[in-house]
């Protein structure tokens, strides 16, 4: 989590969803992937891949689980200097169309034109989520956060366990409350893309399911929410 909220009585709370929402598509697979086509001895550990989908199958369908064993096999171990290298590199190369929908962006920029309090609220990790955040000029970020080995003999290395829930579906409940007694008294207004937002959305003063899918517009129809595309 980044940044501490100010108090402004005239202003409302922007709180955008990132994958799909944002963007054009999913962040964590390009930065996986990325990594491993630039660190080819890496790619000895997919091994455990297999391992993990069927554990995710079989075992409840922990999305939780299944996204810190997928990093824990490509990037666990690491140390701290040279994931921050990639990530640097990763966002960087997150300009323009290619990876930000335009629409998305210009009503971002709509909020801030209006004073609005803007955070970035996502279940991707925080390996390189707050770096986005801060390249869009969002004043807060909650994202999954991860697990380092801080008594490593050199420096910090990734262990991968989640330090946070998930920051998915009812996990983004509890984070919107938290805000609220945050940013006390201000509207806050939602957007998402999947049903798995729409928990959230439901209880956000004005909310907007964007870019979403036939059944998450259908869920979001039954719930009230609006629906919008932000292309």
């Amino acid at each position: 989590m980044t940044g501490n909220p100010p108090r402004d009585p005239m202003r409302s709370v922007a709180v955008f969803d990132l994958d799909g929402t944002l963007t054009w598509r999913d962040t964590l697979l390009p930065y996986l992937g990325g990594y491993a086509m630039r660190h080819p001895s890496r790619w000895i550990r997919l091994w455990r891949l297999p391992g993990a989908v069927l554990a995710y199958v079989v075992g409840g369908r922990d999305r939780g689980l299944l996204k810190s064993r997928v990093i824990g096999a490509l990037l666990g171990g690491e140390t701290r200097s040279t994931i921050e290298r990639w990530t640097d590199r990763y966002v960087a190369g997150l300009s323009g169309r290619k990876c930000f929908r335009p629409a998305a962006l210009a009503a971002l920029e709509v909020h801030r034109a209006a004073g609005d309090h803007l955070v970035l609220l996502s279940a991707s990790p925080d390996l390189y989520v707050p770096q986005i955040g801060r390249l869009l000029g969002f004043e807060r970020t909650l994202c999954t956060e991860l697990t380092w080995d801080e008594g490593a003999p050199d420096e910090p290395r990734l262990l991968a366990n989640l330090r946070t829930p998930n920051r998915r579906g009812e996990e983004k409940v509890r984070c919107l409350s938290m805000l609220r007694g945050e940013y006390r008294g201000l509207p806050v207004v939602a957007y998402g893309n999947s049903r798995s937002d729409l928990p959230h959305l439901v209880l956000a003063d004005r909310a907007l399911l964007v870019n979403g899918n036939a059944a998450a517009r259908r869920a979001a129809a039954r719930a009230g929410v609006p629906i919008a595309d932000l292309t």
